[in-house]
């Protein structure tokens, strides 16, 4: 059984879609929300007002899947973005590093690997032990940056370990949510930031992301750059310098992409008629039955074996990941491939049937191979 109804999405008949760590199909009624956008974006005034109404909407919705508070929430154009300005906006010094671990996605860890004048130093975990990012942490670490699940391996990182060690050494900590939110459970404030792209189990569209500022925890952060939406209401004059908006939305230099806002509030209403833990439940259960049936067909996969540590995807090494993932393609089964992988993601319009085919598909493929 699945637990969304298929036919919502845009699923070609015959179609194994396990490939939500990439993109997951539109749903159906994404026709509408940017029918609705484009309407609204030829109306003159009143059409601008109800696209600012979609993003006080969508953050609001956010906020209540996070578990955080309205304000808190703010919008980008993509993780790389949040995670720079917040790169940005930190005083660096010669010596100070970030602990990252060897497989953190190039988005979370590019705006610091990049850094001159001073350059950032990188602690790089190795290795699968939970607690290897934090065993790196010292009196120099600045930052913690992780993604809550490794687009790589599949893994799920315990972040209140993570919490702990940046605390001991006033570290920030730094958390890409893309490989979980929309199907797991999430308290965001564990992060002194956080960001999340909505094209995977969001089930939103590129160019917009998702930024959380925890003003409790960093009361006093302020972006190295701003734009005009940035800027608080009212801002005519630059003598003297005006000030940030009060809330995340100082995050958001220009427009938001409201075509990408209007999509986002649609697949939130329908994620809304679920709840997380449900989701989850359904993924894990999807997820540990392929892991089990993968080691019985001695099929080795890098994703961990306990459920407390994976999240929605199973990954495969092999030099062959490619040639495997087109091959799974062919026979209708849409899998991801890339970085030397192949990775089957599951949601909620996944079910045991899907499983079945993905098993069936990998031994011909594995073993013709």
């Amino acid at each position: 059984m699945t637990l969304f109804d298929p036919a919502a999405f845009r699923i070609q008949a015959g179609v194994t879609h396990v490939c939500a760590g990439g993109q997951t199909p539109f749903l159906h009624r994404h026709d509408a929300a940017l029918l609705r956008y484009a309407e609204d974006k030829s109306t003159g005034s009143a059409g601008r007002a109800r696209q600012e109404a979609m993003v006080e909407t969508i953050r609001a919705a956010m906020a209540r899947l996070w578990r955080v508070r309205h304000g808190d929430i703010g919008i980008v154009s993509s993780v790389a973005e949040g995670v720079s300005l917040v790169a940005d906006s930190i005083d660096w010094r010669d010596g100070d590093n970030i602990c990252i671990d060897a497989y953190e996605y190039p988005s979370v860890v590019g705006p610091f690997a990049v850094r001159r004048n001073p350059a950032v130093g990188l602690r790089i975990a190795s290795g699968t032990e939970p607690d290897r990012v934090a065993a790196l942490v010292n009196d120099r670490t600045r930052l913690i940056a992780v993604s809550a699940v490794s687009y790589l391996t599949g893994e799920r990182f315990d972040l209140a370990p993570l919490r702990a060690a940046a605390d001991r050494v006033g570290a920030l900590l730094v958390v890409d949510y893309t490989q979980a939110s929309g199907y797991l459970p999430i308290d965001a404030a564990v992060a002194d930031f956080a960001f999340s792209a909505c094209y995977k189990w969001m089930l939103g569209m590129t160019g917009l992301a998702i930024a959380y500022w925890n003003r409790d925890r960093q009361p006093g952060w302020t972006p190295a750059s701003a734009g005009w939406y940035s800027f608080a209401a009212g801002t005519r004059s630059y003598e003297p310098v005006p000030g940030l908006r009060d809330d995340a939305m100082r995050f958001t230099r220009g427009n938001p992409a409201h075509a990408a806002a209007y999509v986002l509030h649609e697949a939130l209403d329908f994620l809304s008629g679920f709840e997380m833990a449900s989701i989850h439940r359904h993924v894990q259960t999807l997820t540990t039955s392929l892991l089990d049936r993968l080691e019985a067909l001695q099929i080795p996969s890098t994703t961990p074996r306990d459920p407390a540590r994976h999240g929605a995807s199973v990954c495969i090494a092999s030099p062959r990941a490619a040639a495997i993932a087109e091959a799974l393609n062919d026979r209708g089964i849409y899998a991801w491939n890339g970085h030397g992988r192949v990775r089957i993601s599951f949601h909620g319009y996944n079910g045991m049937a899907d499983v079945d085919r993905v098993v069936a598909g990998l031994r011909d493929v594995w073993v013709a191979g």
